[in-house]
């Protein structure tokens, strides 16, 4: 049995003879949030790959020489100001929390997303489960047809499954528009012949009568998966052209807008995790005219995406997260471009179980370090995990018999949790 901290202080003082206080034990180990009374049905993932700016983005320093040529706006919420390059997002804030004390101990690419995937430090010894492939081990599966964790945009270096059983591998989608490819069943093979091959591979797999192997069970299951869905109607969820052509131009006919526009698709047939990238943020030069080219994108994307969830009475059932790895750098290099900053960055959450209209913590007046109540991105991924009602003391084994927890040592944020 698997004791936290809380309980062998009070085991120990039991033995003793003597009472413990609560704040006393609080103070050693402090209570985990009760789980949310409507968590989220579904997480969207927004990954923005290679280091979105805070400063032109979400936690802009007017009248400061770090701004840049970039400028400033007020937003819908009462003191808050978003960057010019966000705009259309600056109308929406009052569904979104803001988080402006992120911080990392991570400054390369690969091992930034690792840890804001996993909550872990990238390591040669295992393979950590990204918060989709837990989510998919730990919560009820909402279809039984679609997988429960999609990936939109690929990423080759994606944690996945990590450790845990491949069912919790992310269905990796290259192309949105192009949807899930191969799925339709060969027509040159009739339905009776191909459920007699069929047969014929589960008799191969249990031939010889020894016990089945997990990773064998493990395929044999994916591939019957995969069967299933051929012949589902809910197939129909990858085919974006049967979305309206006026919500298709509000989304945006690029990638990452076809990816959000398939994410809210999937959400609405009970995927309970998607993960959709917009990279190109590593904007060492250039910065400026680089960071406007990736914010128009996602300044159109993005508040398409809750305009339409709540249209459709799904924001209320969803969690939106954007997430990067690390921030840029406050002083603008010889090459007019921001280096790799993870002192200090920005992210944003909105939908079911966030509060509004809020922001977390503050960075210094030059946004190269956390003012107060700092955020590690373990503590970002036990928001979103708690959010979807996840027990974040839920210890889980490895195949060696290490036990992991969700979000390692991560603690939600609790101000911007309904």
């Amino acid at each position: 049995m698997d004791l936290s901290r809380r309980q062998v202080l009070f085991a120990a003082a039991a033995t003793l003879g003597v009472g413990l206080l609560p704040d006393f034990a609080w103070a050693a180990d402090p209570p985990t949030p009760a789980q949310p009374a409507a968590p989220a049905r579904s997480l969207i993932l927004l990954t923005m790959a290679g280091g979105m700016s805070h400063l032109d983005t979400l936690d802009p320093k007017p009248g400061r020489p770090v701004q840049g040529e970039i400028g400033t706006i007020p937003s819908v919420v009462d003191g808050v100001m978003l960057a010019a390059t966000l705009p259309r997002l600056a109308q929406r804030l009052d569904r979104c929390a803001l988080i402006r004390s992120l911080n990392s101990n991570q400054g390369a690419h690969e091992q930034g997303m690792y840890l804001a995937r996993t909550a872990y430090t990238l390591r040669g010894t295992v393979r950590h489960p990204a918060l989709g492939a837990y989510a998919a081990h730990l919560l009820p599966r909402l279809n039984p047809t679609l997988p429960p964790f999609v990936t939109i945009g690929g990423d080759s270096r994606h944690p996945g499954a990590g450790f845990l059983p491949a069912g919790c591998s992310p269905l990796p989608i290259g192309d949105a528009e192009a949807g899930l490819r191969h799925a339709a069943p060969s027509t040159g093979i009739a339905a009776e012949r191909a459920q007699r091959r069929l047969a014929l591979l589960g008799q191969l797999d249990a031939h010889g009568g020894a016990p089945e192997a997990a990773s064998v069970r493990a395929y044999r299951e994916l591939y019957a998966e995969a069967v299933k869905l051929m012949s589902s109607q809910d197939l129909a969820a990858f085919d974006l052209t049967q979305e309206a052509e006026a919500l298709r131009t509000a989304y945006g006919d690029d990638p990452f807008g076809n990816g959000c526009l398939l994410a809210r698709r999937l959400v609405e047939r009970g995927v309970r995790t998607v993960e959709v990238g917009l990279g190109g943020w590593d904007t060492h030069d250039d910065n400026a005219d680089r960071v406007r080219g990736r914010c128009a994108i996602l300044d159109r994307t993005l508040p398409a995406l809750l305009d339409d969830l709540a249209a459709r009475g799904l924001l209320a059932t969803t969690l939106v997260a954007v997430v990067t790895e690390f921030g840029r750098s406050p002083v603008i290099n010889v090459r007019d471009g921001r280096d790799h900053h993870p002192a200090c960055f920005s992210g944003l959450l909105a939908g079911a179980g966030i509060r509004g209209g809020v922001v977390h913590g503050a960075s210094d007046e030059d946004g190269a370090k956390p003012l107060r109540d700092p955020v590690s991105l373990p503590d970002l991924q036990a928001t979103l995990a708690h959010a979807l009602g996840i027990d974040l003391q839920q210890v889980v084994q490895a195949p060696d018999g290490r036990p992991f927890t969700v979000a390692d040592k991560g603690k939600p944020i609790t101000s911007i949790l309904l």
